[in-house]
């Protein structure tokens, strides 16, 4: 018995290309299905379509055609795009067309390369981090909100606003350092 037959499910469809069995397989974009007789047949297919409209922004509208902006799944998490894909291709990422007020209000200098600023940035995932504004040349990125105090403790020129259960406290971002305010 194969080592394909195995580890992977079969399906009861058969493959359109040369009637083979198809099975469920996992690959880096997500499971698909593919011919059993691979490499010789190299049918494959997506188990779930990621292009299915999610939610349709009403109120909005592309800025190339005018017709409404849709939320997308894709490779890299949620996305905006134009409901008329594919005849229009316009797609931003939800940060750009949310605004951000901390991007404005955080006015603190890069303490690594003293010529950016640090702006607030979305992940992939949708979590606020505070990163230089001189990426690539500057990758210092710190995770609390940064505020322009120098350390007590090392000098070093910004502290960082953290939220707990208990309280707000800043803290000293470097490493090393171990400072921690009282509550404020």
């Amino acid at each position: 018995m194969s080592s394909l037959t195995t580890h992977h499910k079969k399906v009861t469809e058969p493959c359109p290309k040369c009637e083979s069995a198809l099975h469920i397989r996992n690959g880096k974009q997500g499971p698909f299905l593919g011919c059993s007789a691979y490499p010789e047949c190299d049918y494959l297919r997506p188990l779930h379509e990621k292009s299915d409209i999610k939610k349709v922004l009403t109120g909005t509208s592309c800025p190339l055609c005018q017709k409404e902006l849709v939320l997308k799944q894709g490779r890299f998490g949620l996305f905006i795009g134009c409901s008329d894909y594919p005849t229009c291709e316009h797609t931003a990422q939800l940060s750009e067309q949310t605004t951000q007020p901390e991007k404005t209000q955080a006015d603190v200098a890069c303490p690594s390369c003293k010529k950016g600023h640090l702006v607030a940035r979305q992940s992939r995932f949708g979590k606020t981090f505070y990163a230089c504004d001189n990426y690539p040349d500057c990758k210092y990125a710190v995770n609390d909100k940064p505020v322009n105090e120098f350390c007590p403790e090392c000098k070093w020129p910004i502290l960082v606003e953290r939220k707990t259960a208990t309280a707000t406290r800043m803290l000293c971002p470097k490493k090393g350092c171990g400072y921690r305010s009282k509550p404020i």
